[in-house]
């Protein structure tokens, strides 16, 4: 490998004409004074650089000053081996050492984001893809400039740290080199060090150790990670090729339903948290008690219960899919090979059972090739719905627009074979500011009502920096999505309708806290006894709001469940 002696991340020990062991050959010429204080600044900000990347803890909650005071193990072991290497094996070890910890940087500051927004560790195989989703979110909020410079700027810091990082190292292990004598005392001290602290378990900040070898657990964890990935996918692959009773022909499907008009209603990262969490069950809990009592008062009864989603803080797909399909879907390349393949969707039973199927998705702002698989009709987004108001949180539609562009459009229509719907309402989808008001439904006509009515003066930054308000936040917009789909039932629902409502996942742990699980209320609320009794067997909770004893059923069980029990 040849070095460019130019370049001013090198020192004269690296430079081949010259011996860095003071063995033979004479000692490089003395750099001028100015290039000397070019070099020193240099060194120390490879220093800060590579000492960063070693002892960042992995949790985004417990970056602090305080936590960067740590004794990394790795470095110590790094500066050991450069002092016993020739020149050449010296330089390799150092850039590809480098190399990999400036990749592990970028993986450990995606690492952060996934627990931080998703509650997991980012994937190394498949989640690369879930970047792409995120610059379609950043583009729907700012623009495809937006998303561009995003894009652009993400990549050229990922590919900075891991060149910077690689020549940082490069660098200071000449200087550890040249500096032999300091680093050979210095080593064994810090290393005895390192030990008595590990030993103690000691802490400056709570639970970060001082005794750091978080890198290499790291490097551990994502490459064990691989391989379990990869056989996840495979047992995903096996559960999809198996037998489906359900798909047989000549199976009678959905009879338990038959002149019904079935709403699916998924709503944004409404989670167990919503009706248990002690900051925001309170608000909810008494709105969906009071649901329950109007519903009753209007002849609809309610049954609750609770589904573990394949998915936390986002992905809201994957749990789309997962229900929908009832195969456990929870990554990117599981959901391209469900998509691309034949099984039956809860939609496309209802299709073949001759039902009307219609989509209602005010997220979507693009053609969405998956209307075809999962068996849907007829396809509402952002760009036929017709809604001309204000935009409102990440997604430009209010939930009670959706439902009223639904009514009119399909709901209403006289003569109409029977309906099933699928409604994702976005209106609770992070970052919940700004939420609109609920208004009357006759005022609510083409969105343009909402331009002039008031909503929050805190914008999205004032609020994300208080975990305080962005829980208040997110509980008014649970609220108002909540408070749409009880009053749709009760202002147009029929002795035919059925509407079946969840979440499709838990919101961010900045709402949740940390290990809160990924359970999500589930609810059918139906006018004729017989839907109901159906399901009797279930067990689930009277009402809207499912206690902490209710059943939790995996997600992708509620497909086969489902259908067993409305089946012929």
């Amino acid at each position: 490998m040849t070095i460019p002696t130019s370049s001013p991340l090198l020192t004269a020990d690296d430079r081949p004409a010259a011996r860095d062991d003071g063995l033979d050959g004479a000692p490089p010429t003395p750099p001028a004074p100015r290039g000397r204080a070019v070099g020193r600044v240099l060194t120390v900000l490879a220093f800060l650089l590579v000492y960063a990347a070693l002892v960042a803890p992995n949790e985004f909650t417990q970056l602090s000053p305080a936590a960067m005071v740590r004794i990394p193990l790795e470095a110590l072991v790094g500066v050991a081996l450069v002092l016993v290497l020739p020149h050449r094996a010296r330089v390799v070890l150092a850039l590809l050492a480098g190399g990999l910890l400036g990749f592990l940087t970028v993986v450990r500051a995606l690492d952060m984001g996934f627990m931080r927004i998703l509650a997991r560790h980012f994937d190394p195989v498949f989640d690369w893809t879930q970047l792409g989703n995120a610059l379609t979110f950043v583009g729907s909020s700012s623009g495809d400039l937006g998303a561009i410079a995003t894009a652009v700027g993400g990549a050229l810091l990922g590919v900075g740290l891991v060149v910077g990082t690689a020549l940082a190292v490069l660098r200071l292990s000449s200087v550890a080199v040249r500096h032999r004598r300091t680093a050979v005392r210095a080593v064994p001290v810090l290393g005895a060090v390192w030990l008595a602290c590990f030993a103690l378990g000691a802490q400056i900040v709570v639970p970060v150790p001082v005794a750091a070898w978080s890198t290499a657990s790291m490097g551990y964890r994502t490459a064990a990670q691989v391989p379990w990935t990869l056989q996840q996918y495979q047992a995903f692959l096996d559960q999809a090729a198996a037998p489906d009773p359900f798909a047989a022909p000549g199976t009678e499907l959905l009879g338990g339903l038959a002149g019904k008009d079935v709403v699916l209603s998924f709503v944004e990262s409404y989670g167990r948290s919503a009706v248990e969490g002690p900051e925001i069950a309170p608000q909810i809990d008494a709105l969906l008690d009071d649901g329950t009592r109007r519903l009753e008062a209007a002849g609809f009864a309610s049954r609750s219960a609770f589904l573990t989603s394949p998915t936390s803080g986002g992905g809201s797909w994957l749990a789309h899919a997962t229900l929908l399909s009832g195969l456990w879907v929870t990554n990117q390349q599981s959901y391209r090979s469900l998509v691309e393949g034949d099984r039956l969707t809860l939609t496309g039973a209802f299709q073949r059972a001759d039902w009307d199927t219609v989509g209602v998705m005010p997220g979507l702002t693009s053609a969405w090739p998956e209307e075809t698989f999962y068996g849907i009709d007829r396809l509402y987004d952002f760009r036929n719905l017709g809604y001309r108001g204000e935009r409102f949180s990440g997604f430009h539609t209010p939930d009670q627009y959706t439902l009223s562009a639904f009514q009119r459009l399909e709901h209403s229509r006289p003569g109409n074979a029977p309906l099933m719907a699928e409604i994702p309402l976005v209106t609770s989808h992070f970052p919940w500011v700004p939420v609109p008001p609920f208004i009357s439904w006759n005022a609510v006509d083409d969105g343009t009502v909402y331009d002039s009515m008031p909503v929050t003066d805190e914008s999205m930054e004032a609020v994300w920096s208080d975990p305080v308000k962005i829980r208040a936040q997110y509980a008014e917009s649970i609220e108002y999505s909540l408070t749409s789909l009880i009053s749709y039932v009760e202002t147009y629902g029929d002795d035919d309708l059925v509407l079946v409502f969840l979440g499709d996942h838990q919101p961010a742990p900045i709402v949740t806290g940390e290990d809160a699980g990924r359970d999500v209320p589930i609810t059918i609320v139906a006018k004729d006894p017989a839907v109901l009794d159906r399901v009797a067997g279930w067990d689930w909770d009277n009402g809207l709001n499912p206690g902490p004893g209710a059943p939790v059923w995996r997600m992708d069980d509620f497909r086969d469940r489902f259908l067993t029990a409305f089946g012929s």
